[in-house]
């Protein structure tokens, strides 16, 4: 299976990507979204692009595991309207690429010593239908 991911330019050693699946319902609370203010669910596919150059002891960036587990925890089998970062904000598929990226940005500062950086995010909610966040002004 080849998969494409956009990659923005960067001068680090190693990039990381990390591909994960969750299921997850949600509804947006506004008669303009259509159909989709209807509570629905989404086998949502996303892709977490982290790049440092240097690998912890254990050689690693960063620990699949751990990525999984911080996302997965948060999202899966949840109706999204109920998880607090969508408290006061709609859970669209931008606003979810950010919020995923937040939490990863702030683990990976919090937890990891060796100066990481989290690229992007894709977040897919459908075959057809995906979300870059890429946040402005990297570090």
């Amino acid at each position: 299976m080849t998969v494409f991911y956009p990659i923005p330019d960067h001068d680090y050693e190693y990039e990381l990507n990390k591909d994960l699946n969750f299921s997850a319902a949600h509804h947006i609370p506004d008669a303009r979204a259509g159909k989709c203010e209807r509570v629905h669910g989404h086998t949502y596919h996303v892709n977490i692009t982290i790049a440092g150059d240097v690998l912890d002891d254990l050689g690693f960036l960063v620990n699949f595991s751990a990525l999984k587990k911080l996302i997965m925890d948060a999202f899966d089998h949840r109706l999204l309207n109920d998880h607090e970062a969508f408290r006061d904000i709609p859970p669209t598929s931008e606003t979810l690429a950010k919020v995923i990226y937040d939490m990863v940005d702030e683990y990976i500062t919090a937890e990891q010593p060796n100066k990481l950086e989290c690229l992007q995010i894709i977040l897919k909610e459908t075959p057809t239908s995906y979300v870059v966040y890429r946040p402005k002004g990297r570090k």
